[in-house]
């Protein structure tokens, strides 16, 4: 059948002019082009047949450019990738991702939320969904996906819910003097003492005393630390944000006898790090669900008979709710590397030593009893 469309007329797929028969393929290609073609740039090829494989290989790599320039940092990379690989995983590697529809990402939510907690649930959706706008900006795919009205993040009521029955994510003071000094803990073959192994008790320390994380403790060199003035001064590896902190006696003490007792680096890329394992290794892993710290100090938890939801890094948490109580935020926020996005940070050139070490003994005062 004939369409008369003014001087033209559709037959199949060709679209007859007024000068010959033009198929409507090349002719919609050129529509597309045209703008790239004029401007002497190469046009990019949107393709429809790109796969979920393709897609997730290329959203890492480009995040690894950013990771290799120093714009982003380890662990960040190390969730893109997460996220790229559940993507391959659930959905399967061959499955085209113009196929994908908002039923094949409300099947992925609720997958999720059988596995896991609603911040991890939360914090997987932003990163899917960046998988996929990477893929439309950068023009792999030619149609943005629809995701539906089932593949958003939950809710803060959901979130709160979810804390709230976990309970607090901090340590008491007793909690801690128990980790740094060790306890005697009665058993069912009697009495034995826990107590944490050098290194990890002078992160632990770390970690109450400046708010440091595993990546801090993992990765701190040795010449971030001035053990004789009594101060650290080492940037967040997540953020590169500045920090200095005030070190108690007893962190100092501490870290003198981790290094003291240090064996040798099994790389010479870690010789100059403050914490190696007993085989000689870095603390530091990328991956936080297999992170060395965080099983140590789980066992040693454990072992202490210590309860809730505590882990290596709710010293952190521990260190910004009681440091809070001093009164000074912004002394906190420097020894956090937590960076305010107002004008009062952005005029705020330095920060006093006093206004530190205030802080820092409030929260040593607290933890000791002193």
């Amino acid at each position: 059948m004939l369409r008369s469309v003014g001087r033209r007329r559709s037959v199949g797929s060709c679209t007859t002019l007024a000068r010959g028969t033009i198929p409507t393929a090349p002719l919609k290609k050129h529509e597309e082009q045209k703008d790239a073609l004029h401007a002497g740039r190469k046009p990019r090829q949107a393709s429809e047949g790109v796969t979920v494989k393709d897609l997730a290989n290329a959203y890492p790599n480009h995040k690894k450019a950013l990771l290799d320039a120093a714009e982003l940092s380890q662990h960040t990379w190390r969730n893109y990738q997460q996220a790229a690989a559940l993507v391959v995983e659930r959905f399967g590697k061959s499955r085209l991702v113009a196929d994908l529809g908002p039923d094949d990402f409300a099947e992925l939510r609720n997958w999720m939320t059988k596995k896991w907690g609603a911040v991890r649930v939360r914090d997987f959706i932003t990163r899917v969904r960046c998988v996929f706008k990477y893929g439309h900006e950068s023009e792999l795919i030619a149609v943005s996906v629809r995701f539906g009205p089932g593949f958003k993040p939950p809710t803060r009521k959901t979130l709160c819910l979810g804390r709230a029955e976990k309970g607090a994510r901090m340590f008491e003071a007793s909690e801690i003097r128990a980790l740094v000094n060790g306890a005697t803990i009665q058993g069912k073959n009697g009495s034995k003492t826990v107590r944490a192994g050098v290194a990890v008790r002078a992160m632990i320390l770390l970690g109450v005393n400046c708010g440091f994380g595993n990546a801090d403790c993992g990765t701190l060199p040795r010449s971030a630390l001035d053990l004789e003035g009594g101060w650290v001064n080492y940037h967040r590896p997540k953020t590169g944000i500045t920090r200095r902190c005030p070190l108690w006696p007893e962190t100092v003490a501490a870290l003198k006898d981790a290094l003291d007792k240090q064996p040798e680096p099994k790389s010479p890329e870690d010789a100059g790090l403050v914490f190696l394992t007993v085989r000689g290794a870095s603390w530091h892993k990328t991956d936080l669900e297999d992170s060395t710290i965080s099983k140590e100090i789980s066992k040693l938890v454990k072992a202490l008979g210590i309860t809730g939801n505590k882990n290596f890094y709710a010293l952190r948490h521990t260190f910004e709710t009681i440091g809070g109580e001093a009164k000074d935020q912004v002394a906190v926020d420097h020894i956090m590397g937590h960076a305010r996005d107002d004008m009062a940070s952005v005029y705020r050139e330095r920060i006093s030593d006093e206004r530190l070490k205030a802080v820092s003994d409030f929260v040593r005062k607290w933890v000791f009893g002193e």
